[in-house]
């Protein structure tokens, strides 16, 4: 059996800064044919995007996608929004957690799985002020550790 290649296109750093991440889910998207080359380009970018539900339909609202310059014959609107394809057990989990109190989708990453563009998005809740302090905290003490680390010679 061959394993599966997945090469990563775009992060959302924020998401798990800014949200407690939970269950994630792997969803296809519906493209045109200039936002893949765009994507293959690497010009992509998911920082202040969401994924809305509507009409039992999952779409990612927000990711901005640049627009190649060689495109002449059509208007390109790279802020539109694109289908997400999800299996329908998926949409429905998704769909009755969503209606739970402070629950929202926000997509992870971006990547390549097989040839074929997936999106990464996760249920989250939004994390309080001090959440994201301990976050920072964390990170801080995690950094002089693997600094003092290497400083002594063991990496």
């Amino acid at each position: 059996m061959a394993k599966a290649s997945s090469k990563s296109i775009a992060h959302n750093r924020q998401a798990s800064f800014q949200y407690q991440l939970g269950t994630k889910f792997e969803a296809g998207l519906v493209l045109l044919g200039w936002e893949v080359v765009a994507i293959r380009q690497g010009q992509i970018q998911l920082a202040q995007s969401y994924v809305s539900l509507k009409n039992g339909e999952a779409w990612l609202i927000g990711a901005h996608i640049s627009p190649l310059s060689t495109t002449t014959h059509q208007k390109a609107d790279p802020l539109r929004e694109r289908k997400l394809l999800l299996q329908y057990k998926e949409l429905k989990k998704l769909i009755g957690q969503c209606q739970q109190q402070g629950q929202t989708i926000v997509p992870v990453k971006m990547y390549f799985k097989n040839g074929k563009i997936k999106l990464e998005i996760a249920l989250a809740t939004g994390k309080k002020l001090h959440d994201k302090k301990q976050s920072i905290k964390e990170r801080d003490i995690k950094r002089y550790e693997d600094t003092q680390r290497k400083q002594r010679g063991y990496e």
